[in-house]
Order: structure tokens, then sequence, then C-alpha cells
């Protein structure tokens, strides 16, 4: 069979999500270091964003996309539940993951560290506590969702658990972020325990 090949940045939180993918199934697969827009993203994604995939004749953009893929081709446990309303209920976290908390902590958030755009190159300081009422009560809400079983969709770990672990990993890096997290202890927990898990460990992007 063909190699899998991944085209993304070790930085990108959705092309770790889709390596995470890869290593929970023990896939063997190669990392094409790629940035947004360049001729090897927009090769396959028409957006020109990361991460797409190439495997053999067949080629995918979008990371839920490429990890259901991964989880329909290859052996190794399921990454997407088979019971119906487990499934239901991570394809319902990584629905919010995309559209509700990756827009708060990561768009706004963290983009405002990674990117600073305040005075003398610092972070936007009114953008950064504007937002932080809205992570709090996101935090709050993950909190709950995690406290019955240690996993958001069921009671193992699954493809909602893997797009969320990246974004933690760096809310938790900047100091309003590390103490929103810490101040949820089933979270804190959550996040310490899956942390230790191989595929998270491996995909760990660069230090800054």
């Amino acid at each position: 069979m063909a190699q899998l090949e991944i085209i993304g940045a070790e930085r990108s939180t959705y092309t770790r999500i889709v390596r995470m993918a890869c290593e929970e199934k023990g896939v063997a697969y190669d990392l094409k270091q790629a940035p947004p827009h360049s001729p090897e993203a927009s090769a396959i994604h028409p957006f020109g964003r990361i991460p797409s995939m190439r495997h053999g004749d067949v080629t995918l953009c979008e990371s839920k996309a490429i990890a259901a893929y991964v989880d329909r081709t290859f052996d190794g446990p399921k990454l997407f539940p088979d019971d119906p309303a487990v499934l239901a209920a991570c394809e319902q976290w990584v629905s919010l993951l995309n559209t509700v908390i990756d827009p708060v902590m990561f768009r706004t958030y963290l983009i405002n560290y990674f990117f600073p755009k305040g005075p003398d190159g610092q972070p936007d300081r009114t953008a950064i506590e504007g937002v932080l009422p809205a992570m709090r009560k996101q935090a709050e809400i993950l909190d709950k969702a995690v406290a019955r079983t240690g996993y958001l969709a069921g009671d193992g770990f699954s493809y909602a658990d893997i797009h969320l672990m990246p974004i933690l990993h760096s809310v938790r890096r900047f100091p309003e972020g590390g103490e929103i997290v810490s101040a949820s202890p089933h979270l804190t927990a959550y996040y310490t325990r899956h942390s230790a898990r191989p595929s998270f460990q491996n995909t760990a992007p660069p230090p800054n």
C-alpha cells in the first residue's frame, strides 16, 4: 500500500490533529512541511489551507475528512465510534470546537500572542481581556463535559479528544489561558492524562 503523506506544518494545530489521528491508528506517514498558501498546500486544498493528504491516487483536505479516511482505511482503534449515539456526540463536540471554541480560544486569544498587533508590537491587551469571559465559560463547559468519563464522547478516546488536546496545549502556554484551565479541575486532569499519550508526545511542535 502507498505511503500516506501529510502536507502541513508542525506548528499547525490542525496538522497536529491529523498527525495524532495517524499515531493513534499506528499508521506510518510522511510529513511534508508546507505553510498555508504554498504551492504544495494549494495543489490539494482549494483555498490553500493546511493540512492536506495524499495516499496513492487519493487526495484530501480538511482535518476531519483526512482523519475519517484514515480511520476507515486502516486497522487500529476507532477514532469515530461505531455506536450512533456516541458518534453523534463526537461529531457534536467537533462542531462546537470548530465553530465556537476555536474562534475564541485560538483565533482571538492565541492569535493575539502569536501575531501581536498592539502598540510597539505587543499583544493587543484590549482584545485579550475582551475574550477572557467567554474563555472562562467555555472552560467550565468543557470541565463538565469531561467530568463523567474523562472523555468528550462516550467512554473512550475519540477524534473529539484529538481535536481538543492541541487547543488546550496552546492555550495553557499563556498566562490567562493557563490560569483558566488550571481553575477547571476535571479539564486539568483530562489534559494531564491525555498529554501522556504517545500520539500527543510524538506530535509536539518544536519549541519557540
